[in-house]
């Protein structure tokens, strides 16, 4: 089969891989209809993750089922399923408590890599959501969206307690950001304020249900936020890319006793413990438990009431992953679908 293999920092390639085979009774196997790129893959190809051999890539998936382990029950052959970026076995303590996404037995599909025609899926039963039916070809992008981007954003919203009564930040213009906007409009609430430096991301942003933008960042755009809110901050803040100064400007933009998510992928942020301790804000992240979620989601967009695949404004085939991976490293994307 075709897959995307990372070589280097910048070296992307599609090349002619093993097709995949079960190796545990709790495996399944799928046939995609289409794979994306994340912005969390951009941290390799930048070399700011280290690339120590070629590496499969991708982590968000929908597809066909065309096998199962013996153990498998909650899917079979020839059903269209969704699965979260982190394959979770659904009966561990932590599972159950609500966090798939630290479950004690995960693995980060990362590892895997769905940007290929086939990929195995450990733990089907915990992972994987079959859909009512086959999907229009046209729900797809919702689909696919809802495996990790949706799902994070979701999270990052409800972590930040968005909802009726509501003032809430987001923090990032990527297609995490633009989701928990849609996120937080679905949750009732009622401002919305998107930080974004880029107009098609603005647009996309207030068709989500944004009623402010932000263009300032940093001090300024915290200083922007305290304006729009009579001085106190945000209710509820959505941080969404895991920098230094993203962390800071969402932690500043919360108002004392509010709520800020986070679910930017960190990297190298350190924040201070006084200031953490000062600010009183309810602080929750990491990896979105997006399994969670999913049921939910897939019925808001198998009704059509939501349409987060909008998301996905450059479409390329697989063999053009490369020029996806550029697109979006130089921002001419916000995020990139892969055909078959």
């Amino acid at each position: 089969m075709r897959a995307t293999i990372l070589h280097a920092p910048g070296d992307v390639r599609v090349e002619e891989i093993d097709d995949p085979k079960i190796t545990a009774p709790t495996d399944a196997i799928i046939r995609l209809s289409a794979s994306c790129v994340c912005g969390s893959d951009l941290w390799p190809y930048r070399g700011v993750d280290a690339v120590e051999k070629p590496m499969p890539m991708g982590h968000e998936y929908v597809g066909i089922v065309e096998e199962v382990g013996s153990e498998v029950t909650g899917v079979k052959p020839g059903q269209y399923v969704v699965g979260s970026f982190v394959a979770s076995c659904g009966t561990c303590e932590i599972c159950r408590s609500g966090y798939p996404s630290s479950c004690v037995n995960r693995v980060f599909m990362a590892q895997v890599g769905t940007q290929s025609e086939r990929a195995l899926i450990p733990h089907a039963d915990g992972t994987l959501v079959p859909l009512p039916g086959t999907p229009d070809r046209d729900l797809i992008p919702d689909l696919l969206a809802a495996s990790d981007v949706l799902g994070t954003g979701w999270f990052g919203a409800v972590a930040a307690e968005a909802g009726p009564g509501k003032t809430v930040a987001v923090v990032g213009d990527g297609a995490v950001g633009l989701l928990a906007v849609l996120a937080a409009r679905q949750l009732g609430a009622e401002r919305i304020i998107a930080m974004s430096r880029h107009e098609p991301r603005q647009k996309l942003a207030r068709e989500f249900g944004a009623t402010d933008i932000v263009t300032e960042r940093g001090d300024a755009g915290v200083a922007k936020i305290k304006e729009l809110t009579g001085g106190l901050g945000a209710h509820s803040v959505v941080e969404a890319v895991g920098t230094q100064e993203s962390m800071q400007q969402a932690l500043r933009s919360t108002r004392p006793g509010g709520h800020m998510g986070f679910v930017g992928v960190n990297h190298d942020v350190a924040l201070s413990g006084e200031e953490l301790f000062f600010s009183q804000v309810h602080v929750v992240g990491g990896p979105a438990p997006v399994r969670n979620f999913l049921p939910q989601l897939i019925d808001l967009i198998w009704q059509r009431k939501i349409n987060p695949g909008k998301v996905f404004d450059l479409t390329l085939p697989l063999d053009q992953a490369a020029d996806a991976y550029r697109a979006m490293d130089e921002r001419r994307a916000i995020k990139a679908l892969l055909t078959f």
